[in-house]
């Protein structure tokens, strides 16, 4: 796997910008009040001296934690309705136990910033679809009018602490409204975006059994309406629990037999009422993606995510009330719950539900230009694909208010580092991130106050003891190894649903290594501290003895023309040999013939090493991906070895199984 080792970097922040941002301030109030390393209050510019700064602060937020986490609830104001007895009583993992005795409400702070005659008139959220020209406003009073109504009638309903509530709902204001109502009651959220099929939303939503589903009659994307009428009804019937349902006519639908109508049920002028709960309780539930069985239903905490989310929009983001924040997503991917923590920090949240790439593949830029946004994130794949599509967003529309682009999902190859930096902005912080569902969070990702290196995340975030590791367990740097985080994050899960002894939490993430979170990454830490991502690292192609990342392979082969994108695949074959195809979507009108299979081997061969080189280059048709966009690897992998495609993979949690099915008829073809 190769490492950039270019030294010059493609961004460095002015110093006076970096002087005013909350991370310096921070650390200047947190080396006076709780003993983290001093700094200067004016960087200097100088590279060296602000990595350096960085890694002692870094250094001190994992080494104390205990001192850290206080810095930062005493930072942000975080309101205890009672306090607690210690911060981190119990740091064994898994089950390390934060704030024991403590009680709050995530809604209460997500909500205080209405509480400023001068902001709540200002608004919270910003809506666009694919419909509009124009964003519509919801300002913070009627953001918080809305939630306390609604919170008010679920009250009404019966609905309390740990009662679950389901949302089928695409990225709209009426999902963080329903969010935050539920949170403030002390129930539990948990949402699927509307383009899952019934199997997908019950293999989730049965399994948390909710009280309350909100449900859309249907969404717009992509140029078209989509009905959702009848996996609606289907999902009444699968669900017995169901005691409320709340129908949204995004479409202008009737509401069915039986449902509420949201606008009821948010017409009352009532505030909020916050349950205050221990800082452990439930706040929502996440899902894996469960490529390979039932999707795992992560359970993260009121205290915890508000902590870690704090510090991350915050310190890592640098998002203030004067932003706005946009992030491309869907409500089943766990960075809308992040888009939601711009509202913490008094940000503006943009929400934007359709595609990124209607009418054109520059729609996203469109949306982030007309609602004047400061933060603005999206995939990497997004990213590829507009320098794909020889897109010029810089040139062609009016980005100067961006000032931050952030990317995750995928490794950011070098390449689209550099698109960035031609096409959108050469005066952008590009906050190249990398975390988790798990975690709700990322482990590194943006520094506001460092350089941007091609191909490089400025660092691990604070509080996260990231190290990569060797085959035998040990730290390194400037070498491949496994992610792994040697000491507890507050967002890290309470648990998984229904995993009532901890053996299925255990086993995802600390079989490998005792009472160390194994993420299940190829990472590089440089000498430097930026951080490349390489790949998941159960994927990971094994060649001669050597281990490679698949992502090192996609990186070089999309760079192509002709390649709209990629799977590699390594399978060890009976008798001891081993098999490495390259499947390749191919773009509209272009041929895998001889010489485009010859620039393919050449390029693997010369960026980096022969033995990167596949043995078969095959095209398809089209690549399977989860339902949050990620490609398949793992069960393409079982499919080419002859594993049933029903044993293989559950079918609800892929984009496309005729895809799949290509793979299953070539193992079974192969092993004839």
């Amino acid at each position: 796997m190769s490492t950039p080792t270019q030294e010059q970097p493609l961004w460095r922040p002015d110093p006076a910008k970096a002087a005013a941002t909350q991370l310096v301030a921070f650390q200047a109030w947190a080396a006076e009040h709780h003993g983290a390393p001093a700094a200067p209050l004016a960087p200097t510019g100088n590279d060296d001296e602000a990595a350096a700064r960085y890694a002692a602060l870094h250094a001190w937020s994992t080494d104390d934690l205990d001192r850290f986490w206080t810095a930062v609830t005493q930072w942000f104001d975080v309101r205890f309705t009672t306090e607690p007895e210690a911060v981190l009583a119990d740091p064994v993992m898994p089950g390390a136990r934060w704030y024991p005795g403590a009680r709050l409400n995530y809604a209460e702070h997500a909500l205080r910033h209405a509480d400023d005659p001068a902001r709540a008139d200002q608004p919270a959220i910003l809506h666009l679809d694919e419909t509009t020209d124009q964003p519509v406003a919801l300002s913070w009073s009627e953001l918080r009018r809305q939630v306390g109504s609604l919170a008010a009638a679920l009250r009404a309903q019966g609905i309390g602490p740990g009662d679950r509530v389901g949302a089928y709902l695409p990225n709209i204001p009426q999902a963080a409204v329903a969010l935050l109502a539920t949170a403030s009651l002390g129930a539990v959220w948990t949402s699927c975006a509307p383009d899952f099929g019934a199997r997908s939303v019950l293999d989730r939503l049965q399994q948390i059994e909710p009280a309350v589903l909100f449900a859309v009659d249907g969404y717009h994307y992509g140029g078209k309406n989509h009905d959702r009428t009848e996996i609606v009804a289907e999902l009444r019937r699968e669900l017995p629990t169901l005691r409320t349902v709340v129908h949204i006519p995004l479409l202008g639908g009737p509401a069915p037999e039986g449902a509420l109508h949201w606008d009821d049920l948010t017409a009352a002028d009532v505030q909020p009422v916050y349950e205050p709960v221990p800082f452990e309780h439930p706040l929502w539930v996440l899902y894996s993606s469960g490529t390979t069985g039932l999707p795992k239903a992560i359970v993260q905490s009121q205290g915890g995510i508000l902590l870690e989310h704090l510090k991350q929009a915050a310190l890592h983001l640098d998002l203030t009330p004067e932003d706005r924040f946009l992030w491309y997503t869907s409500t089943g991917w766990m960075m809308w719950n992040f888009l939601i923590a711009g509202l913490l920090v008094g940000s503006t949240i943009v929400t934007y539900d359709g595609s990124p790439g209607h009418p054109d593949t520059g729609a996203f830029w469109s949306v982030a230009a007309r609602t004047r946004a400061t933060v603005v994130g999206t995939s990497a794949a997004y990213v590829i694909a507009s320098r794909k599509a020889d897109l010029h967003p810089g040139r062609d529309l009016d980005l100067s208010a961006v000032r931050c682009l952030g990317t995750t999902g995928s490794p950011l190859p070098p390449d689209g580092f550099q698109w960035i930096y031609d096409e959108v902005k050469a005066d952008v912080w590009l906050a190249s991130v990398s975390g988790g569902t798990d975690v709700c969070s990322c482990f590194v990702g943006g520094v506001p106050t460092l350089p941007v290196y091609l191909g490089e995340i400025q660092g691990p975030c604070l509080g996260a003891a990231v190290e990569s590791w060797d085959v035998s367990g040990k730290p390194h740097t400037d070498e491949v190894g496994e992610l792994v985080v040697t000491k507890p994050l507050p967002s890290m899960p309470t648990g998984f649903w229904n995993d009532h002894d901890g053996t299925r939490y255990h086993d995802s993430y600390f079989d490998t290594y005792p009472g160390i979170w194994r993420h299940g990454d190829w990472i590089t830490v440089t000498s430097r501290g930026t951080v490349v991502i390489h790949g998941r690292s159960d994927s990971t192609l094994n060649r001669q003895g050597v281990r490679m990342g698949s992502s090192d392979i996609y990186e070089v082969v999309e760079r192509l023309p002709e390649i709209a994108e990629s799977l590699v695949i390594g399978l060890e074959e009976p008798g001891g040999g081993y098999w490495m195809p390259l499947f390749v979507v191919l773009t509209p009108g272009a041929t895998l013939d001889d010489d485009l299979i010859g620039r393919i081997r050449t390029s693997l061969r010369t960026e980096l090493s022969p033995r990167h080189v596949p043995d078969e280059v095959i095209t398809v048709a089209g690549l399977p991906h989860t339902l949050t966009g990620k490609r398949i690897e793992v069960p393409v992998k079982r499919l080419l070895a002859g594993t049933p495609l029903e044993q293989a993979v559950n079918p609800g949690s892929v984009d496309n199984l005729d895809h799949l099915r290509f793979f299953e008829t070539l193992g079974r073809t192969r092993r004839a």
